[in-house]
């Protein structure tokens, strides 16, 4: 069964325990990576645009699924 993991989370038998940070960059436009899919075939980072973007294609074949693009949203005014 597949599940989308967000934050740090247990998706299958596999813990996505790296949070991603503001170096980790999206392969497609390099804008800061809020998405991280593992494929078979390595690992895949993308913002929360081309996440979106790609995920009826690849959600269904990837491996896991990190979403952190809720970050997006919480409110910074502390």
């Amino acid at each position: 069964m597949q599940t989308i993991a967000t934050e740090t989370s247990v998706v299958g038998d596999l813990e996505v325990g790296r949070q991603l940070t503001g170096a980790d960059r999206c392969d497609s436009c390099g804008a800061q990576a809020y998405i991280r899919v593992e494929m078979a075939s390595g690992e895949l980072l993308f913002c929360a645009h081309h996440g979106r973007e790609v995920h009826d294609k690849l959600f269904p074949i990837a491996k896991s699924w990190h979403d952190e693009s809720a970050k997006l949203l919480e409110d910074h005014r502390s």
